[in-house]
């Protein structure tokens, strides 16, 4: 069976990462990057590089955007030379970043009168996952649509979850970082109120350990605060940027996120100390120099 061309747009640690996997299967991907070096390496392998996202989608029936932001996202699918521009009818838009849901349904709907579609699909685990197809991927959009990428997905994911509607994948994700940042900051302002208040960080950890606060982001807490060791390969500027985007999809549904809000706050706030770069654990030392 004849594979659909595929073309790639953001190769970065993950996306990188999840090209090798395709190529590894079979695929000879079209690909874009600002950065010729991540390009140069997937060339190597048999890759054909785009100059334009409109070039790119002219000669892809899947587009997959693996990017930072929904700015970014809208910029090349709305450019003059972009992805709107090019994209043929019957191809499919997969966006595995973590994106806004008013903005995801927005191209969704754009594209749509040109006669292509979109999925939602953005991702759990890590880079390592990604380069042996073992990712969670949280995927949404039109049945149909879905069912057309669905095999290709089944290459890049162990677990790939159907969530519905156009943006349930987004909005799901926004979710889900909301509760592990939240947990992560939690903890980590636990660990540092218990060293201001002279209980020993280890002792603490194994009290609570044992009970039903643990969690792997308890652990991760527990390796940077107790052993010096950041190993949650999510920066605090990511976290941040989600948190903002989790607070904006929480306006577009006229409620509130107190929450929320006070992780946001601290991201923002760790963010604007120059912190940005560290993983999230790190934010332990913010609140730890913390003053009333």
């Amino acid at each position: 069976m004849t594979q659909p061309v595929i073309g790639f747009i953001g190769l970065g640690l993950m996306g990188g990462n999840m090209v090798e996997n395709l190529q590894k299967k079979g695929h000879e991907p079209v690909v874009m990057d600002l950065n010729q070096e991540a390009v140069d390496v997937v060339l190597a392998r048999g890759a054909k590089q785009a100059k334009t996202a409109k070039e790119l989608a002219e000669a892809s029936d899947i587009v997959m955007l693996c990017l930072t932001t929904s700015e970014v996202v809208e910029k090349l699918v709305y450019g003059d030379d972009g992805i709107l521009a090019g994209i043929k009818e019957g191809a499919v838009l997969v966006d595995f970043g973590t994106s806004i849901p008013a903005s995801t349904r927005k191209i969704g709907a754009d594209l749509a009168k040109k006669g292509a579609g979109m999925v939602d699909a953005p991702l759990g685990r890590t880079p390592a996952h990604a380069k042996d197809g073992l990712l969670n991927i949280m995927a949404s959009g039109d049945k149909e649509t879905f069912e057309k990428v669905k095999p290709v997905l089944e290459q890049q994911g162990e677990n790939v979850f159907y969530l519905g509607d156009l943006g349930a994948g987004h909005t799901t994700k926004l979710i889900n970082n909301f509760m592990g940042m939240t947990t992560v900051c939690a903890m980590s302002q636990a660990f540092a109120v218990a060293d201001r208040a002279g209980v020993d960080r280890q002792q603490l950890y194994d009290i609570m350990s044992t009970g039903p606060s643990a969690s792997p982001f308890m652990n991760f807490c527990k390796n940077y605060a107790v052993d010096g060791v950041s190993d949650l390969g999510f920066s605090i500027a990511n976290a941040n940027k989600d948190l903002g985007y989790f607070l904006e999809m929480v306006k577009d549904l006229d409620t509130k996120a107190p929450i929320a809000e006070g992780t946001s706050s601290a991201l923002q706030a760790a963010f604007d100390a120059g912190m940005g770069n560290g993983n999230v654990p790190e934010i332990f030392d913010y609140y730890l120099k913390l003053e009333k």
